[in-house]
């Protein structure tokens, strides 16, 4: 990346150093916002993009409307502030945020009356291992929330439930919801391969609706199943996927080995994705 990297923020790009939020912001006061992330790739032409940018626009905006949040700016406008951003920072993106809060408010969780804030930001990425190891949180997902399924700046539940991941040697948490079903990650989809069928849990089971989870949906032949998160150990095959982790084998359970890693639907699935990518940055 470049030695003064920079950020959009509602509406100009600036360096870094001279960005700028209120304190009264309401997305640093309540977390009340929505986001983005995208993996960066490299064109043809080498011009740096943010992977399936129009499918992130269109869950910024599901997630901002589930959230009562106005989107004053237009895909086009979001579009071109991507590619400034991107512009601006290269060598060395891997990935995209957007992020876009209430705005200012007052101390309290009562709807902001002014503009939101809008910021895009970029980081690089650091390669992830060939396989992982995941394990099971002790706490459940609420399906019934009113921001269930909202890709929400709320990310406290996940910061604990990753924080308890870490310590036990894994890179991802994963959730049961309040029926004891398997739901998702902290940042993640998962998918099981049970009696040679590839399945991932509904999305009435509280989880995200996952870019990469869509795209696999759209090309493979996979059940949407709820599964009790017993479940699991019955799975021959298990993968995550996410914007970063496109598709990433899982090696270990709680510290169980799952019996094929990777197996031959994961690897089916990870093709299959790798064959999205080649075609297009913007399925």
């Amino acid at each position: 990346m470049s030695a003064a990297p920079s950020v959009w923020i509602n509406g100009e790009l600036v360096a870094t150093a001279d960005a700028h939020l209120s304190p009264f912001d309401h997305g640093l006061t309540v977390g009340n916002g929505v986001f983005e992330t995208m993996k960066v790739v490299t064109r043809p032409d080498g011009v740096p993009e943010a992977f399936a940018l129009g499918r992130h626009l269109a869950r910024l905006r599901r997630s901002a409307a589930g959230m009562g949040l106005p989107v004053e700016l237009g895909d086009d406008q979001l579009r071109a502030a991507a590619h400034q951003v991107l512009a601006a920072n290269t060598p060395g993106v891997g990935r995209l945020r957007i992020t876009l809060t209430g705005g200012v408010g007052p101390l309290g969780s009562d709807r902001p009356a002014g503009p939101a804030t809008v910021l895009l930001a970029v980081s690089g990425a650091t390669p992830w291992p060939p396989t992982t190891a995941v394990s099971v949180v002790p706490w459940p997902r609420n399906e019934h929330s009113a921001v269930a399924g909202i890709k929400t700046t709320s990310y406290a539940e996940n910061v604990v439930a990753l924080q308890y991941a870490h310590d036990r040697g894994s890179s991802e948490a994963l959730f049961a919801n309040t029926a004891g079903d398997l739901c998702e990650g902290t940042g993640s989809n998962v998918f099981l391969a049970i009696d040679g069928r590839l399945t991932t849990p509904p999305l009435s089971s509280g989880c995200l609706a996952g870019i990469t989870r869509e795209l696999l949906l759209e090309v493979l032949d996979i059940d949407e199943v709820a599964h009790p998160l017993a479940r699991l150990a019955d799975a021959d095959e298990v993968f995550l996927t996410s914007s970063t982790r496109d598709v990433h084998p899982v090696a270990t359970i709680d510290g169980v080995a799952v019996p094929a890693c990777p197996g031959p639907l994961t690897r089916a699935a990870a093709e299959a994705f790798a064959a999205i990518e080649r075609r297009t940055v913007d399925p």
